[in-house]
């Protein structure tokens, strides 16, 4: 008798989850925080530049595995943006990519173009992909989410390497055009939450509003807007404010790789305050922020990396599969 049939073992990363990608953006703005607070409090230059490079190394390394995903199966990309952890996922590893230029923009400018370039095509990929799929899918899945801002206003993430490396009027353009894409989805989630209570479960998202009002503080700084950047700063303050005091009600689900959505907030309003020159106690506050981000965002991207090593990841995030 011939031995029984054994199924083929499952192809390596074959449902690797975009869900990494969101906690390794928060990473990514963590070293770049500590890059100005070294700069602007004295804090030690090794930090940013280890955490930078964690970062960098763990971005490339999870970016293949998902990438041999359409490298199998090209369709595959469609199927990780009918989810929502998907789509989020992806938007954030392209915005990580942006962050790498930036990283890269004082050490190699060449490099950090090349790289910026390819990040913000990405994520103009990832615009139209997504816009696709929620016009072609039923009512309900376009409903507006914080992670619009991460997927639609994501192009402002350039800006930050786009104007040390000298784009300064492109950046100016993204700048504009994506503070009304993010005051739109502000408006719009405003009149969502006062009519509709979002499940325990997708509340962590609510951290993500937090992140262009900081992010454009920071650009707004760089360009030399300070009037913007201190009113976008003010808008961030309140919107921090007002997530610790509903800290206990947004993690009443308990930890999920939806956690990720903590991370680039807090990385970047603790950057965005560093950076707010002739503000009294801008900077403290900002310090103060990147060492509660330091202890923050590496645990939770060392739990979602985890719970992929463990193969739960990719199921409890509904990621697809080759």
């Amino acid at each position: 008798m011939p031995p029984p049939l054994t199924p083929p073992p499952p192809a390596r990363w074959a449902d690797t989850p975009p869900a990494v990608f969101p906690p390794l953006l928060g990473l990514m703005g963590l070293g770049l925080g500590w890059r100005v607070a070294a700069e602007r409090l004295g804090a030690p230059e090794g930090i940013g530049e280890l955490i930078l490079g964690a970062g960098a190394a763990l971005l490339g390394f999870c970016a293949v595995a998902w990438l041999s995903k359409p490298l199998r199966r090209p369709a595959v990309v469609i199927d990780e943006m009918r989810a929502l952890p998907g789509r989020t996922g992806l938007a954030a590893m392209t915005g990580a990519v942006m962050l790498l230029a930036a990283a890269l923009a004082p050490l190699a400018p060449s490099l950090a173009a090349g790289v910026l370039g390819l990040g913000l095509a990405a994520h103009l990929l990832v615009i139209v992909l997504v816009a696709v799929v929620l016009l072609g899918g039923p009512a309900e899945g376009r409903v507006v989410t914080p992670a619009f801002h991460l997927i639609f206003a994501g192009p402002i993430l350039a800006t930050i390497a786009a104007v040390p490396l000298g784009y300064e009027a492109p950046a100016l353009a993204v700048f504009w055009l994506t503070v009304a894409v993010a005051t739109a989805i502000w408006a719009t989630s405003a009149v969502q939450l006062v009519r509709r209570i979002p499940p325990a479960p997708l509340r962590p998202l609510l951290a993500i509003h937090l992140a262009p009002a900081s992010v454009f503080a920071i650009t707004a700084t760089q360009l030399g807007l300070h009037g913007v950047a201190t009113g976008f700063a003010v808008l961030a303050l309140g919107l921090l404010l007002a997530l610790l005091a509903s800290a206990r009600w947004i993690t009443q689900a308990g930890f999920s790789a939806l956690w990720g959505a903590f991370t680039f907030p807090i990385s970047a309003a603790a950057t965005a305050f560093l950076g707010l020159g002739g503000v009294p106690g801008a900077a403290w506050l900002g310090g103060a922020l990147l060492v509660a981000g330091t202890l923050a965002v590496p645990a939770i991207a060392f739990k979602v990396l985890q719970a992929w090593a463990k193969g739960t990841l990719a199921a409890k995030t509904n990621a697809a599969r080759v």
